[in-house]
């Protein structure tokens, strides 16, 4: 499977429980422990947890389980680690307090041994 089909199934999963302000970012050129990250938010810690578990579920239903998944306890912020994507699900004020897609817009500066 793609890392573009996998994505697919995240994001519809997400949208089936009705995640809030769904982003894709493409971070490959920025590190080497992912592809790609889709963050999304759950208006309450439940949504967050039933979010992931949703997530989880329909990705397990095309035979791809989860590298490892932090924070589902909580219902603050919970991390999905499929491999070539990683899924971020928070509450509306985590996600404004980390800002992840600034710190993943970042574009890397040049070196002196990449010139």
């Amino acid at each position: 499977m793609t890392t573009k089909e996998l994505a697919r199934i995240v994001i519809n999963a997400l949208e089936d429980l009705k995640a809030v302000d769904i982003k894709t970012l493409d971070v490959k050129r920025l590190t080497s422990i992912t592809d790609m990250m889709i963050i999304a938010c759950g208006k309450s810690d439940r949504q967050v947890k039933a979010l992931a578990d949703k997530t989880i579920e329909t990705v397990n239903k095309k035979h791809i389980k989860p590298l490892g998944v932090e924070g589902k306890l909580q219902g603050d912020w919970v991390l999905i680690d499929f491999g070539d994507i990683i899924v971020h699900i928070m509450r509306p004020a985590t996600r404004e307090y980390y800002q992840l897609e600034k710190l993943w817009s970042v574009v890397p500066r040049q070196t002196s041994s990449s010139l």
